[in-house]
């Protein structure tokens, strides 16, 4: 099982990114798929969720309104689009697959916003 994620980078306060994890090794559409990020010295929270069927999704307080979390079934991929970005949201972020009994986790992206 693989979990790929890219898109990270540096950007500047108010601007925007697009993370995508591309997922291989697992029946995407048994999973729900989810976003997590871990600043320095924090712990690792949950940012977003996206249900098996892709109907429901979940986010944090902090980015809600701001962040769009999709998954394409066909590609088997998810993405996470950041709108507005603050400081405040540099960490790394982790995609995550979950479903009853398995779990996997991807490597992490870097995300900094700074002016």
């Amino acid at each position: 099982v693989q979990l790929v994620e890219s898109g990270g980078g540096l950007v500047q306060p108010g601007g925007s990114l697009r993370l995508s994890c591309a997922v291989s090794g697992l029946t995407f559409t048994d999973y729900y798929m989810s976003w997590y990020r871990q600043a320095p010295g924090k712990e690792r929270e949950l940012v977003a969720t996206i249900d098996d069927f892709g109907f429901r999704t979940d986010y944090a307080d902090s980015v809600k309104g701001r962040f769009t979390i999709s998954r394409d079934d066909g590609e088997s991929t998810v993405n996470l689009q950041m709108d507005s970005l603050k400081p405040q949201d540099t960490a790394v972020y982790y995609c995550h697959a979950r479903r009853w009994g398995a779990e996997y986790w991807g490597q992490g992206t870097q995300v900094t916003v700074s002016p």
